[in-house]
């Protein structure tokens, strides 16, 4: 019984993985139904662990989400810790894992390309909550009201139900980002664009 804990733990985390990429791609249950052939209903079962995985509803998922069946597993390499990152593109950005952990929060290393191409910042929320800190170039945010301009070793934390959206400038931006599933408070380290240090 005990050599089957270690399979049941990485069974039990898939349906939050599965969960946590779909809201990272703004994807829709029907959306991914339409695209995978899986119900609505099995989605959501896979989704909340009500029903187990198997590889014949794992690997269109895979496909979908666009990431390696064992990413999207999350299975742990037997005896070594180190993080194994596979860079991969969604949107135009370039994102790095850095943890491998399923649910929870999730670290990624983001490279925004310049002027982002094709990309009009238009803000959007989401359910849960993310972390920023820029650790070169610039980085535009908008958030609700606020229109900020993030620089190197500035960060911004927010709860995504708040709209947001991000933009960069003429040069590419590299972002640490920590994405969670839940988010109380808003705090942003960085002045609002056009407003002067107090004293100035």
């Amino acid at each position: 019984m005990a050599n089957d804990e270690p399979l049941d733990a990485v069974l039990t985390a898939v349906g939050p993985r599965l969960r946590a990429l779909r809201l990272e791609r703004k994807a829709t249950l029907t959306q991914l139904s339409a695209s995978t052939g899986i119900s609505v209903s099995t989605l959501s079962r896979l989704e909340s662990g009500q029903r187990k995985p198997t590889l014949e509803l794992l690997l269109p998922l895979a496909r979908a989400h666009q990431v390696p069946l064992d990413e999207l597993v999350g299975a742990p390499e037997t005896g070594d810790p180190r993080v194994q990152p596979r860079p991969f593109q969604r949107g135009g950005v370039t994102m790095v894992p850095l943890t491998r952990r399923p649910g929870g929060v999730q670290a990624f290393k983001q490279v925004y390309p310049p002027h982002w191409p094709g990309h009009e910042p238009e803000q959007q929320s989401h359910e849960g909550y993310e972390w920023l800190y820029v650790l070169n170039g610039e980085l535009r945010l908008l958030l609700g009201d606020h229109d900020l301009t993030l620089h190197a070793g500035e960060v911004a934390e927010f709860d995504t139900h708040v709209p947001h959206a991000l933009a960069t400038g003429d040069r590419p931006a590299e972002v640490l980002t920590l994405y969670g599933p839940q988010g109380e408070r808003i705090h942003v380290r960085a002045r609002p664009v056009g407003r002067r240090a107090e004293g100035a």
